[in-house]
């Protein structure tokens, strides 16, 4: 077998590359912009199938150096740590704290899920959590995190297993949002009676005529490093009591802390919320998840198509049902709860983007739902990536 090696500086242009073209498709192919599959997934996909297709009729493995694409990941992590806020807590309210419960129940669900079904399919139950939380309600990254704890269990394939289950939950994850807020609203005849423009996402403390240029950006670059050399050296200190985690968590924990720190002093310029620290982290993830996805070795899952595909048509009906009797009541069976449920059938198979695109096809045509924006992202983008690790580091421990 002939393996042919494309190291860190050139795999990095690749998925530049690779990025526009995802960019390009999306734009020509209106089918793809209605089903929200982001231009990472579509280039990335593209390549690792052309990767494939080349492995086929040569023979020839091509693999690449991912070091670029790791570190990429840290600095997503890190800013999601930099946006939060302890003061947001209270804005959601009762909502947020019931949503959050929901979500860390639904981590428990999942993973009970999928290592049933790989004990029922004989694979080892590391797959079923790495096809549980780690790669559905964690999504890309947090299956790539993990790939390399759950490849030390044995199994060779799980950054590939990780990425194709996350990569098939966002597919899923697009199509059954709104579907299940049409279900609820028709069967509850629920209507919304505001009449304001709908709200999207989290409403920044900067105002729109926020200026951007190379010292803003400068300062985030700045600010992130501080809080990763942070991280890291808190990371070490982890590592020697015994317990581990990715150091992407405690970058985001640090970026967590720090921020909410800095914002006791509102005089000291912080770069959080802003344009430049959205810019950074907008990049970071695009070009990680394509990088991920272009340099996926489809032939060495193949021998797993079958399983993983019925671990995840179980999963998206664990996930429906689990919406549908839990979450839509607890919420309040109200229109804000369907919203909430077309977000989080987005969110508990996707990612956060794909939940706040799923509320938005609701909202367009039936009104807006305010704090389902505000609530949503809080819980997805912050609480559930740290209480996913310790849960994985958890049953991987056994």
């Amino acid at each position: 077998m002939t393996n042919i090696s494309i190291d860190s500086f050139l795999s990095y242009t690749i998925g530049i590359i690779v990025f526009f073209i995802g960019v390009t498709l999306t734009k020509r192919f209106k089918t793809l912009q209605e089903y929200n599959i982001p231009e990472p997934v579509i280039g990335g996909l593209l390549a690792a199938l052309i990767i494939y297709g080349f492995y086929i009729f040569s023979g020839i493995e091509i693999g690449f150096d991912l070091s670029t694409r790791d570190r990429l990941l840290v600095y997503f992590f890190t800013a999601i740590g930099l946006n939060a806020r302890f003061s947001d807590l209270v804005k959601g309210g009762k909502p947020l704290f019931i949503l959050l419960l929901l979500t860390l129940s639904f981590i428990v669900v999942q993973n009970l899920v999928g290592m049933g079904t790989a004990k029922f399919l004989g694979l080892p139950l590391s797959i079923g959590v790495l096809a549980g939380s780690a790669s559905l309600i964690g999504g890309h990254g947090t299956a790539i995190a993990w790939a390399p704890e759950i490849k030390n269990l044995g199994i060779e394939n799980a950054l590939e297993i990780g990425v194709a289950s996350a990569t098939l939950g966002l597919v899923i994850a697009s199509l059954i949002g709104g579907p299940i807020a049409k279900f609820l609203l028709t069967k509850n005849q629920l209507s919304n009676t505001k009449k304001s423009d709908p709200s999207v996402g989290i409403a920044y403390d900067k105002v729109k005529t926020e200026t951007f240029n190379h010292l803003n950006f400068m300062s985030v670059i700045l600010v992130l490093h501080i809080c990763i050399i942070i991280g890291y050296l808190l990371n070490n200190i982890i590592t020697e009591l015994g317990f581990k985690l990715p150091l992407f968590v405690t970058c985001l924990l640090t970026g967590i802390v720090l921020s909410n720190i800095m914002a006791l002093f509102p005089k000291v310029a912080w770069p959080a919320r802003t344009r430049s620290l959205a810019i950074v982290s907008d990049f970071s993830l695009s070009l990680f998840l394509t990088m991920s996805l272009m340099s996926m070795q489809l032939w060495t899952i193949a021998s797993l198509a079958g399983p993983l595909l019925i671990i995840l048509t179980l999963q998206t009906l664990a996930a429906v049902a689990f919406i549908l009797l839990i979450l839509f009541p607890l919420m309040g069976k109200n229109y804000q709860a369907a919203v909430l449920s077309a977000g989080f059938g987005g969110f508990a198979l996707g990612a956060t983007p794909t939940a706040i695109a799923n509320m938005t096809a609701v909202t367009k045509a039936h009104g807006p739902a305010p704090m389902a924006f505000i609530i949503l992202p809080l819980v997805a983008a912050f609480f559930v990536d740290v209480t996913n690790s310790f849960v994985i580091g958890f049953l991987l421990s056994f």
